[in-house]
Parts: structure tokens; C-alpha cells; sequence
């Protein structure tokens, strides 16, 4: 019995010391001068990505190099992402030099799949996507609502955890939600660096958003 207590105590002073170094990962947003900014962008099937590459589009050649995450049955956006940066290497050649580099991980949930077998499934890909980021260790990730972005967010949330690197999430809420988040966005809202809303009635529920209007 004293042995349970003892375990039960420790793992007490785990989770708190645990939630302690997330609060202060969140809080602290240290703005670090660079010449580039090493970016891991998450697209998703149907309008996630083509809403993706407009933000993109108005990125400059500093967000270098460029690392896509894609779920491992998106052929689609691999075909998307690759036209984007094409036609973006023939406006600047410059952009080839810094390149881009597609990254598949197991998609969070299927179209149609059951919620349980979600919860397997998003960690399935979670542990996929942690060694990525952690071997990318990107400056920032940015997202805009696709299941997969779940486990990439969480990944690079636990690399500022663990003390290995503070990277920026910024995630924007896609333009077709009005009133609702997203799931994903429900789920990362407490966690983004910059959340941002593309309607004011989701301001109105969410003011620690950021709220720009329609950006894409």
C-alpha cells in the first residue's frame, strides 16, 4: 500500500512539474532576429491545402527551407505542393537554391472512421511525427485545420517541453468555418503561438484569436 502511495505521489509531482514546463513554454515568446526561418507547413486533403499555398504565396524567400507535411495516402497535395513551388522557382529562381522537401506521416483519421479508433490512429501518427520533428527541428510550423497537423503541433509543443528548441505554431483557421472551429482547432487553440480566425463571430467566442479578416 505505501509503495502505491509512493508511485502515486510521484507521478503527482511528474504531471505537475510536467504542466508547469508547459506553461511557461507558452508563455515564453522570445522573438529571435533571423535571416530565415526554417518552416514545416501541414497540408491536408481537399481545400486545406490549395488554402495553405495562398498563405504561402505571400511568404518571402527568407521561409527557407521549406519542409511539407502531407498524410502518407495524400497524392493530391504532393501534386498541389509540387506545381506551388515550381511555378514559384520560374518567378525567383532564387527559391530553387533553398529548396523544399515533402514529409509523409500516417494520416490522423480517415474520412468516415470511427472516433475510437481516431485516438489509435492520431497517436500512430504522433509517433511518426515526433523524429521527424525533432530531426527537422523547424523555426515555426504552420497550419490551418487538416487532422494531420495534430500530431505535428503536439510534437513540436513537446520539443520546447523537453528543452531542445521553441518553435512557433501559428495556425490559421480555415475561411469555410464561421461560427465553429474546427476539431483540430478546438483541440490546438490553448497551444498556438497565433491563432488566427478568418471571422469575426469566431473572434467573438475565441478573443485571444487574432482576427485579420479574410487572408485567403
Amino acid at each position: 500500500m505505501g509503495c502505491v502511495l509512493v508511485l502515486a505521489a510521484a507521478a503527482g509531482v511528474g504531471a505537475l512539474a510536467l504542466a508547469l514546463r508547459l506553461w511557461l513554454v507558452l508563455r515564453c515568446r522570445v522573438v529571435v532576429p533571423r535571416k530565415s526561418v526554417s518552416l514545416m507547413a501541414v497540408a491536408g486533403s481537399g481545400g486545406h491545402t490549395t488554402e495553405l499555398l495562398r498563405l504561402l504565396e505571400h511568404l518571402s524567400g527568407a521561409y527557407s527551407p521549406r519542409h511539407y507535411v502531407i498524410a502518407d495516402t495524400d497524392d493530391i497535395s504532393a501534386q498541389k505542393i509540387q506545381a506551388f513551388e515550381l511555378n514559384r522557382a520560374n518567378r525567383d529562381p532564387s527559391n530553387v537554391a533553398a529548396g523544399y522537401h515533402v514529409h509523409r506521416i500516417p494520416r490522423s483519421r480517415e474520412v468516415q472512421q470511427s472516433w475510437l479508433s481516431t485516438v489509435f490512429s492520431t497517436l500512430h501518427a504522433a509517433w511518426l511525427a515526433l523524429p521527424l520533428t525533432y530531426r527537422l527541428r523547424p523555426d515555426l510550423v504552420l497550419c490551418n485545420g487538416p487532422g494531420t497537423c495534430v500530431p505535428v503541433c503536439a510534437s513540436a509543443l513537446l520539443l520546447g517541453v523537453l528543452g531542445i528548441k521553441r518553435v512557433t505554431i501559428v495556425y490559421v483557421e480555415s475561411i469555410c468555418r464561421v461560427e465553429h472551429l474546427s476539431l483540430s482547432g478546438w483541440i490546438l487553440h490553448r497551444f498556438c503561438d497565433h491563432f488566427v480566425v478568418q471571422w469575426p463571430a469566431l473572434k467573438r467566442k475565441y478573443p485571444k484569436s487574432v482576427y485579420l479578416g479574410r487572408i485567403v
